[in-house]
């Protein structure tokens, strides 16, 4: 769609926002949600991260945004603290960009901070709330706040919150809403439960999916066979192999992250830890660390693939590919952004090739490598074999084609087709190599 931000129905002051944030033309989401929010309509909005979809609830939430009124007009929720923050920090970025940081009010509640102090700060109520489903329920129950008045609500990678089991606080949490709010839901799939959900909140809503390229094209996705090897050991073969700006290791499960962590450690390489079985505190410092430039790996879980931004990732590896095609993008998703190059690595092991079908079905192309001695090797493909096997037959079958029969069958005449068969069979492998070649 041939938008621009002007041409969507947007106050001066969003306009200035817009052009302070450098933001020359919307999204594909934004121009096609965007409009549909001002209209006051439900959306389910349907893209990977990086596709802009936090702006397009923000900007239109802060264009119907009434200053008078000093009660909670908008809820945004996200399941990890850590996506509260960031969506919070980009409200903040805004309410100072429009100059309104005395008229627009709003307030980060997540878990991990003084629930007496938070209930304090709320007695004037923000314009906005940001935060954590839980949290946010906590503080409705106790009556510190309410969110009756709210006339918009955001749910934020709804698949997530309903992996993690967030979605029966957000359910508890409309349930003491207007029954018109204006919901707008967010993910990057739709699981079936979540259809569930839909239909008992959503009534006809816009339903916009974004189907965004699986990889860009500045990423080159490599794969090594495990082969009985320990992965700390290949893992620190690649180390030697690259010098990452930032490296993220992924793991399937918290244990598993330990395990690797502790090991990489010991080999002396420089490597955080972030998963969701770390406490708040430790979270937040290790966040901070890593925005720091304090660690040049990081092992995590798929927590750290949703939404989470830690800038500058030049490598990400799979110590264990997962076992959906969809978290294998949200993971490659944290490298390569922004039109930078970036690398996927990935160790493999036979029941992994299923998802690596998948994958190839889809578009992706993966090269394959070992790694020994801190050197990158080439590899053979795991269907090499089948591969050549494939191409011969359909050689033969080619060959067969091309053969003429003869008119009238004489002595001897299986033993000419056959030789016939044969020298069409060179004609045509010779002439492939040379197309090869060329």
């Amino acid at each position: 769609m041939n938008r621009t931000f002007k041409s969507i129905s947007l106050n001066s002051t969003m306009l200035e926002v817009i052009e302070k944030l450098q933001f020359k033309t919307p999204t594909e989401i934004q121009s096609k949600v965007i409009p549909a929010i001002l209209k006051g309509e439900s959306v389910i909005g349907q893209s990977h991260t990086g596709s802009g979809k936090t702006h397009s609830f923000l900007i239109p939430i802060f264009n119907q945004l009434i200053s008078e009124k000093k009660q909670v007009q908008s809820v945004i929720t996200a399941p990890t603290r850590e996506l509260a923050t960031q969506l919070y920090d980009e409200v903040k970025k805004i309410i100072k960009l429009a100059n309104k940081e005395q008229e627009w009010k709003a307030k980060l509640l997540v878990g991990g901070t003084d629930r007496h102090k938070m209930a304090e700060k709320l007695k004037e109520p923000p314009h906005i709330i940001v935060g954590t489903p839980g949290r946010i329920l906590d503080l409705v129950k106790e009556e510190a706040i309410s969110i009756y008045s709210a006339t918009t609500f955001v749910i934020d990678e709804a698949d997530l919150m309903l992996d993690l089991g967030f979605i029966t606080d957000v359910d508890q949490l409309l349930v003491r809403c207007k029954e018109d709010i204006q919901l707008m839901v967010f993910s990057a799939t739709i699981p079936q439960r979540l259809e569930h959900f839909f239909k008992k909140y959503l009534e006809n809503p816009l339903h916009v999916k974004i189907d965004n390229e699986l990889s860009p094209e500045t990423m080159e996705h490599r794969l090594i066979s495990v082969k009985h090897r320990e992965e700390d050991d290949i893992i620190f073969q690649i180390s030697k192999a690259i010098n990452p700006y930032l490296a993220i290791i992924f793991t399937n499960g918290k244990e598993n992250a330990d395990k690797l962590h502790d090991k990489l450690l010991q080999r002396g390489l420089n490597v955080g830890i972030i998963h969701g079985g770390l406490s708040p505190r430790e979270r937040k410092r290790i966040l901070k660390e890593i925005q720091s430039l304090k660690y040049q790996y990081i092992v995590a879980t798929d927590l750290a693939s949703r939404g989470i931004d830690i800038k500058g990732v030049s490598h990400v590896i799979n110590a264990q590919l997962p076992k959906e095609e969809e978290f294998y993008i949200h993971r490659v998703g944290r490298t390569a952004r922004a039109g930078m190059e970036g690398t996927a690595i990935s160790l493999y092991r036979e029941e992994d090739i299923k998802l690596i079908e998948k994958l190839q079905q889809k578009g992706l192309e993966f090269v394959f490598y070992d790694v020994r001695d801190g050197q990158w090797q080439d590899a053979k493909a795991w269907n090499e074999r089948n591969l050549r096997l494939k191409t011969t037959t359909n050689v033969e079958k080619e060959a067969w084609k091309q053969v003429r029969k003869p008119k009238k069958v004489k002595p001897g005449y299986k033993k000419k087709m056959k030789k016939q068969q044969e020298s069409i069979k060179r004609r045509i492998v010779k002439k492939s190599q040379q197309k090869r070649s060329k």
